[in-house]
């Protein structure tokens, strides 16, 4: 698409015709893409918003950085500072602080389940334990579940201790969803603690974590 016809559909009141010429923008290097998406920020639909996010997020450079560090921190949208995060994760290691500074902050679910997603793909053992052990811990059952099958993610690394910890701690939780959950992170363990755990939670209140248990152990 010609430069001229993105200016254009960014200026039309359609909201789809401004997310077609934000995908466009990909083409086009960053003196030339930024301003134009920095340009729809501000746009009362957060679909729009959300795909800036995702525009700024193959934008490698310092402007770009900082305003997803704005829209993730202040934007009102959840799925807006959600994929605000994952596009701050695409800056790698420099984007760490701000993604654990964001999950103490921010307590939607959806926010925190996407940053757990992104620091999954980095190289950040400290960051992902220190996050999911918030998250394990916290209210919202979604956010435990992902704490869960991130922090399996870490057996067999030297936080391997740590990690068996704190899902050993939701053994007997409530939820059977997270029982569940402790169950498939603990197959990922050749501790005597896991196994032992897993052999508890063949004997469960509910079938359905009996099952994956037996499964689990066979």
């Amino acid at each position: 698409m010609q430069l001229s016809q993105i200016e254009a559909y960014l200026a039309n009141p359609d909201p789809m015709e401004r997310l077609q010429a934000i995908l466009e923008l990909k083409n086009y290097e960053a003196e030339i893409a930024i301003p134009l998406l920095l340009s729809q920020m501000k746009e009362k639909e957060y679909l729009v918003r959300s795909f800036v996010a995702m525009g700024l997020g193959k934008q490698r450079t310092e402007e770009a950085f900082s305003a997803l560090l704005q829209m993730m921190k202040f934007d009102r949208d959840p799925h807006v500072r959600a994929e605000a995060a994952n596009s701050l994760s695409m800056f790698e290691q420099i984007s760490l602080s701000h993604l654990v500074a964001a999950f103490y902050q921010d307590d939607h679910w959806l926010v925190r389940c996407s940053i757990i997603a992104a620091l999954t793909e980095l190289n950040c053992p400290q960051e992902l334990l220190e996050v999911c052990t918030l998250g394990i811990n916290g209210e919202e059952l979604s956010v435990q579940e992902a704490s869960i099958d991130a922090l399996s993610l870490l057996a067999k690394t030297p936080k391997q201790e740590e990690v068996l910890a704190q899902i050993l701690s939701k053994v007997n939780d409530p939820s059977w969803r997270v029982r569940v959950k402790v169950v498939r992170a603990l197959s990922h363990f050749e501790s005597s603690s896991a196994h032992s755990a897993l052999q508890y939670l063949t004997k469960d209140v509910d079938h359905r974590v009996i099952e994956v248990a037996l499964k689990h152990l066979g």
